[in-house]
């Protein structure tokens, strides 16, 4: 799998664990940054993670910030995106059972990178459900999405 991942100055030592275990399992990755502790702006980092997804560069794609927050709102902004924010195990699989979520949220400073990969392995190993009820909501979260985007 293709995963376009990013964080902020708050979340990059995160994802500097993170990649190499995603490496390790087979996936690609395109890592947009940031790869610092300088003071750096979330959406800087978030847009180009969602447009990756998006566009279909990547098929999923994951954001950590110091509390996975900003990163979501961010990422929830994008067209086509459906963002979920996880810390626990519970989170990760039924957002992707249930939302057929294609990014997700951490946060460095509210879990450890142990966590954080059970979290990650979770939600990537997990299909959506296409249950019709859930297939229903989703096609409400789209009508709402379209009717407020000013790109349709």
């Amino acid at each position: 799998m293709i995963i376009a991942i990013g964080a902020d100055h708050a979340g990059y030592r995160l994802k500097d664990v993170i990649v190499p275990f995603l490496k390790a399992q087979g996936h690609e990755i395109i890592d947009v940054g940031c790869n610092c502790a300088d003071s750096v702006d979330y959406p800087d980092y978030a847009v180009p993670v969602c447009d990756k997804v998006v566009q279909g560069e990547a098929e999923r794609g994951i954001l950590i910030c110091g509390t996975g927050i900003g990163m979501s709102i961010a990422a929830n902004k994008t067209p086509g995106i459906r963002c979920a924010l996880v810390h626990d195990l519970f989170s990760a699989k039924a957002t992707r059972e249930h939302n057929d979520t294609n990014v997700l949220a951490m946060g460095e400073r509210v879990i450890g990178p142990g966590v954080a990969e059970e979290i990650i392995k979770i939600w990537l190993d997990t299909p959506f459900s296409q249950g019709e009820r859930h297939k229903g909501r989703l096609g409400k979260v789209a009508a709402i999405e379209s009717q407020y985007s000013l790109h349709p």
